[in-house]
């Protein structure tokens, strides 16, 4: 466990109260504590070597960048997230792009967010509705599941910085996999049965509860479709990919589907495998933890400007703009521009506005940023070069609250002593903050159409319920059904 960030939480968690942040952008489903904001604050005089006088260690920087060690900075090497993978220990001396910065926070093999830290909620048995009076009973018995479910975990390893959270296809498992499945299965006897086999991938299979959920429904209701379907994970993280085969191997957890999976332990853009054949691609709350790049835009000429996170030898981050932008950074928006219509601009703000916010301290000529989902499209590249013939159905947030500041910015957020606390900067110490974004449909629909050459619809996550899901088995006594009326900040964009 890393003191120095242990020491941080523990003496700022009780000091400021906050609204209640949105586990993994849902709604508020568990009240288990109340949520504390952290606000960096000195906690000593003495000075580390490459510190200045200007310096204090609990700082923030983002409004701070030291010119005076621009030369320092300057000598410091570029790096990215895949030239860090083997590393054991956090980068320092180095700059990178935003997006490899998150890249690296979130996914490096060592010390990576879902590599060591994430732990995926699961209630056990599934929830009974019928049995409900309202979705208030559900939402309690989530509360006390969630409470038992951590107090296992304890019993066998306590961990103030366990990071655990959930997911829709866990809280409403069967009927959420069983909704996939019924899709899945409606358009495959259109559009390739009997000529082709169902071949099914999933990245970022979690706890591979929708594996087992679609598998389980294809051959109870469709054993004919069974015989011909192939289901593989394409899992990133090294530990749940080992539980998912567990749950294949396990007697207890076996349900026959072991000659129908297979799972590949790798990154989703390390895929050399050309897919010659139809198949379905599942991308369900994955979009939200690729890495974005940041940009500004000067207020007065509207040339755009890319964030770059330099690295010091005590481990604090900087960040600085360049005007020169990365090759990805350019395509995106000149793809956007091009197949966009309308969109949100930071510089679509008055003149007026634009004025009051350069007389701001330290805000400069710069508008506030703008985070655009590169990663994203270079996942839209890769289906386009390995899965031909795919078709996509793929389902994230397309709002959050408690966001940082900035134009389709994430939440970036850690749980202490199961309290989550939501921060206000993407830079944050690798590995211990999730940082997810909201997912803007209307900008990536027409630029997955045209990367792809593949047709897009996008659904309210209601509405691709209710023409799915068997709404009764998740209704309460009095006629609610949180099904429906959770997750209203998601929606489903799918190839039809």
């Amino acid at each position: 466990m890393d003191s120095p960030l242990v020491t941080q939480l523990f003496r700022q968690l009780f000091t400021h109260r906050a609204p209640q942040c949105l586990a993994r952008g849902a709604r508020p489903a568990v009240s288990i504590a109340p949520h504390a904001r952290i606000h960096r604050r000195g906690m000593s005089s003495r000075r580390d070597a490459g510190e200045t006088t200007r310096e204090s260690r609990w700082t923030p920087r983002r409004n701070a960048f030291p010119h005076e060690r621009a030369e320092e900075f300057d000598r410091y090497p570029m790096v990215t997230a895949n030239m860090l993978k083997n590393r054991r220990e956090r980068p320092k001396r180095v700059k990178m792009l935003l997006r490899e910065f998150i890249e690296d926070s979130l996914y490096n093999p060592n010390y990576g967010y879902f590599s060591k830290q994430v732990v995926i909620f699961s209630p056990g048995e599934p929830f009974h509705f019928n049995d409900m009076r309202s979705e208030h009973e559900f939402h309690q018995q989530l509360r006390h599941r969630y409470i038992d479910f951590e107090d296992a975990l304890d019993y066998h390893e306590p961990n103030d910085l366990r990071q655990l959270w959930h997911t829709p296809t866990e809280l409403f498992s069967p009927y959420y996999g069983e909704a996939i499945a019924r899709y899945l299965v409606a358009d495959y006897k259109i559009n390739f049965y009997p000529y082709h086999d169902l071949n099914i991938y999933e990245m970022g299979a979690g706890n591979g509860t929708m594996m087992l959920n679609i598998l389980d429904y294809i051959r109870r209701v469709h054993p004919e479709v069974y015989e011909r379907t192939q289901f593989n994970i394409i899992e990133i993280s090294s530990a749940l990919a080992n539980l998912q085969q567990q749950g294949l191997g396990q007697s207890a957890y076996t349900r026959g589907h072991s000659d129908k999976v297979k799972i590949v332990n790798r990154s989703v853009f390390d895929w050399n495998i050309y897919v010659s054949s139809p198949c379905y691609f599942l991308a369900l709350e994955v979009f939200d933890n690729f890495a974005h790049d940041a940009i500004k835009y000067d207020m007065e000429t509207g040339l755009p400007f890319q964030s770059h996170v330099v690295i010091d030898p005590r481990g604090e981050f900087y960040e600085y703009y360049s005007r020169d932008l990365d090759p990805l950074a350019q395509e995106f928006l000149q793809r956007r521009h091009v197949h966009c219509e309308s969109y949100p601009h930071p510089l679509q703000a008055s003149r007026l506005m634009q004025s009051l916010r350069s007389l701001i301290p330290f805000r400069g000529s710069l508008s506030e940023p703008e985070y655009i989902p590169t990663r994203l499209m270079q996942f839209f590249h890769m289906l386009y070069q390995y899965f031909p013939k795919h078709k996509l159905i793929s389902s994230d947030f397309s709002r959050l609250s408690d966001a940082v500041e900035g134009l389709n910015a994430p939440v970036v957020q850690t749980r202490f002593k199961r309290q989550m606390i939501p921060v206000t900067t993407p830079l944050v110490h690798q590995g211990y903050f999730d940082i997810l974004f909201p997912t803007d449909f209307e900008v990536i629909m027409p630029i997955y159409q045209e990367i792809t050459g593949r047709l897009a619809r996008t659904y309210s996550h209601e509405d691709f319920m209710l023409g799915r899901a068997n709404l009764e088995e998740t209704q309460t006594k009095n006629g609610e059904n949180p099904l429906l009326s959770w997750y209203k900040n998601a929606s489903v964009m799918i190839t039809p």
